[in-house]
């Protein structure tokens, strides 16, 4: 057989591709995903993020005037987050976002965005770019879950950009 070799590159060629097209069309790659918190579905950039300095990551809250309890539980958390870094505390800024708190020597304040909802933390990029969120749960113990979800993502996103 002398075309032996061409069928067999050309088999080489349309055998990977048909298979990928099998793999797209009938849902054969898995779903899941490695993070913890939701992406945001609509993109939300921080004004006047670019007027002050940050670090490469920034854990904020979004405390509006109106939020008391939800917002009070989650300030505490951020405390128990900030300290949860241990030597990552250098690379991440703490943030409540918008209420009349006052910002002490772990975290600043910075005017808020009203597409954010209250009493959930937010993970920002350096640029103002919220990229993902860890909505507030009633249950404490559901919420302690978040916040390590949110450390996992951080740690995971701190190593990332180490690497590159």
């Amino acid at each position: 057989m002398k075309n032996k070799p061409m069928i067999v590159f050309i088999g080489c060629c349309l055998v990977p591709l048909i298979l990928a097209y099998l793999a797209l069309k009938l849902d054969w790659i898995p779903s899941a995903s490695t993070n913890n918190g939701e992406f945001l579905t609509t993109e939300i950039k921080l004004k006047n993020w670019q007027n002050s300095e940050h670090k490469q990551w920034t854990i904020a809250l979004n405390h509006p005037q109106q939020c008391q309890d939800a917002c009070a539980q989650q300030l505490q958390a951020l405390d128990n987050l900030y300290v949860a870094l241990g030597k990552n505390q250098g690379k991440v800024d703490m943030v409540i976002l918008g209420s009349a708190q006052k910002p002490t020597s772990t975290w600043r304040q910075i005017a808020g965005s009203d597409e954010l909802e209250p009493a959930s933390l937010y993970l920002i990029d350096h640029m103002g770019l919220v990229v993902l969120q860890y909505p507030y749960q009633q249950e404490p113990q559901q919420n302690r879950l978040v916040q390590k979800g949110l450390l996992k993502d951080l740690k995971k996103l701190l190593n990332y950009s180490r690497s590159s």
